[in-house]
């Protein structure tokens, strides 16, 4: 049986990878250490479908070294000890260790020493955030590095790619694939490659040709083989963005009915991680301060609405939004993080006062380095004025509270007598 068009298709230099510019991209990291080949081990995390295992095969292939693959989950230590031979007799092996994150301490432990004598570079995969689910004495001695999902022009890419290879891809078949086709097949799948060539390959596969012998690809074809509708999608490729900017608005503008709306659409689609993604942006964006609570609510929703996957998701999302809508809205601490930063863009920063600088070794105090700081808990209600702005900036204000929900009205007025106390008699 031949193997599918998503593995055929996996790069075999560097230079072919889709998508992950800032990490293979001319000058990136790994391009950096392919380019000297100065190899390290690294975990690679993100979505299922967007370029794991093919950034794994693409170092191997443009450094020459064996390639290996194996799954944490379901190999065993003996798998791993035909893997180190094989270092030992012929030297670098990179193996690729699918589902990292479940790696027991028997495969660890002997996983070890490898990794640090350079025999065996290990790419681990997962889709968990490594810096909760990994080991940390794996975690110490990899780098880690986040893989995004792909965009619709990294997936047309790789799409069109897949229709012109003659050697690996379907480029000795005449496909005709419509525009609209093409376009839904780009969005509908959410960044994940594998997806969008399998529903590619299928439509292909399973499509009679007419009588030139041209296989045409519609939008009915393509949604039945992704088993997803064009709601939130057009031909341009536009609607869908329109869907999440509606959906957006429609919060933040407190109309519940028309965010459910917006959110319908997006479950009829099948688009969990835009929903997800969008539903925590919302929540820190545009409630904020006015409502923390109704925050972390909304994470806890999303992160049950990922474990249960659709149908069952739309429940919890649904709750969430409806909160929202209703709830108090906030964004001063976006403002005043982005007024903290743009200050920064204009080069307004200056040195830290020299009380404030870590004095936790010989020969600080010798610079001034911690003299003359105030430890606050010290004095009564654990707080005493001094200076922590540079002198440049001494004066600067970020923060500029609202009043539309209890909490934050509190935070404002201590926000305003604490500011108050800190500057008073200072001109």
């Amino acid at each position: 049986m031949p193997q599918p068009l998503a593995y055929r298709m996996r790069p075999q230099r560097i230079e072919d990878v889709v998508g992950q510019q800032h990490l293979v991209g001319p000058g990136k990291i790994i391009a950096r250490m392919v380019q000297a080949k100065m190899l390290s081990s690294m975990i690679l995390y993100g979505p299922p479908g967007t370029g794991k295992t093919s950034i794994a095969s693409a170092i191997a292939g443009s450094t020459k070294y064996a390639f290996r693959k194996l799954n944490a989950a379901t190999d065993s230590k003996k798998d791993l000890q035909v893997v180190a031979e094989e270092a030992k007799m012929s030297g670098t092996v990179i193996l690729l260790l699918d589902e990292i994150h479940r790696l027991d301490k028997t495969k660890q432990d002997f996983l070890l020493p490898h990794l640090e004598n350079g025999r065996i570079i290990l790419i681990g995969a997962t889709t968990e955030n490594p810096y909760m689910s990994i080991n940390p004495a794996i975690r110490s001695r990899t780098q880690i590095f986040e893989v995004k999902p792909l965009t619709a022009d990294d997936i047309k890419t790789a799409i069109e790619r897949a229709l012109t290879d003659t050697t690996n891809g379907l480029g000795d078949t005449d496909i005709k694939l419509e525009s609209a086709a093409e376009t839904f097949l780009t969005t509908a799948t959410n960044g994940d490659l594998r997806s969008a060539l399998n529903g590619l390959e299928l439509a292909a596969k399973s499509t009679n040709p007419d009588a030139n012998g041209t296989i045409n690809l519609t939008l009915p074809i393509i949604e039945e083989c992704v088993q997803k509708k064009a709601f939130s999608h057009d031909k341009d490729g536009d609607a869908h963005y329109d869907v999440i900017s509606a959906f957006q608005k429609s919060i933040r503008g407190s109309d519940t009915d028309a965010a459910l709306h917006y959110l319908a659409r997006l479950v009829t689609a099948g688009d969990l991680p835009s929903i997800a993604r969008r539903l925590t942006v919302i929540a820190y964006e545009d409630i904020g301060l006015a409502n923390p609570p109704a925050c972390a609510r909304v994470v806890e929703s999303v992160t049950a609405a990922q474990r249960l996957g659709f149908p069952e998701a739309r429940i919890p999302l649904a709750d969430a939004v409806i909160e929202l809508c209703l709830s108090p809205k906030s964004n001063s601490g976006m403002m005043a993080i982005d007024a903290a930063m743009a200050d920064i863009a204009k080069g307004h920063y200056g040195d830290i006062p020299a009380h404030l600088k870590d004095a936790h070794y010989k020969g600080a105090a010798g610079l001034g380095h911690g003299v003359g700081y105030a430890y606050p808990h010290n004095f009564k209600n654990d707080w005493v004025k001094q200076q922590y702005l540079p002198d440049k900036i001494k004066d600067a204000q970020y923060y500029v509270p609202k009043q539309n929900g209890k909490f934050e009205t509190a935070l404002g007025q201590q926000y305003d007598r604490l500011r108050s106390a800190q500057h008073q008699n200072k001109h």
